[in-house]
């Protein structure tokens, strides 16, 4: 499978690196495909690390302004000309995704997805990985959505909440029918 995950590229404590570690090494010895930023540094490093070292293949999609932080030694590293295109292509090389801890930036992408399955443009699985409580506060407003009537389709169709690496990659697996 080609899992897409949307990650910070910044350093971060163990508290957030050590899951991140635990999911790539899940992914990796999965036989998976990481399709993330393309970005070796930071927690985007940690999880390129992580695949790699466990025998998983990396595909990443870097933009023209951060080129010099591009991964070297990826299986395939495709530059976008913006970030509007380098989310497009995520998306199109990505089987399912997985949303990590991170900040505008995986908010924006996270968001992209979720609203691309709500009007039935995507089928693919989405997992949010709540790593340490981070996404308990956007948890709760998702489910604000949902009440008050703004979701046309159930939350659970758009996303699924992972508070553990092994929950999010079983969830995916289960979707794709490999577990």
């Amino acid at each position: 499978m080609r899992i897409c995950v949307f990650l910070s590229a910044a350093d971060l404590d163990d508290r957030y690196t050590r899951p991140a570690r635990e999911f790539a090494e899940l992914l990796g010895k999965g036989g998976h495909t990481l399709v993330w930023g393309g970005s070796d540094v930071g927690l985007m490093k940690v999880v390129a690390d992580g695949v790699q070292e466990a025998g998983g293949r990396l595909c990443g999609v870097s933009v023209d302004f951060l080129a010099a932080k591009a991964r070297e030694g990826a299986d395939e590293m495709v530059m976008a000309k913006d970030l509007a295109e380098r989310k497009r292509l995520l998306l199109e090389k990505a089987d399912a995704v997985v949303i990590m801890v991170g900040g505008t930036g995986t908010l924006d992408e996270a968001t992209e997805i979720l609203e691309q399955k709500k009007h039935g443009h995507t089928d693919k699985p989405v997992v949010l990985l709540n790593t340490a409580g981070f996404y308990d506060g956007l948890k709760q407003q998702f489910r604000r959505m949902e009440d008050e009537g703004f979701l046309p389709r159930p939350l659970t169709d758009l996303v699924f909440f992972a508070e553990e690496p092994v929950g999010a990659l079983a969830y995916l697996e289960e979707s794709e029918g490999i577990a």
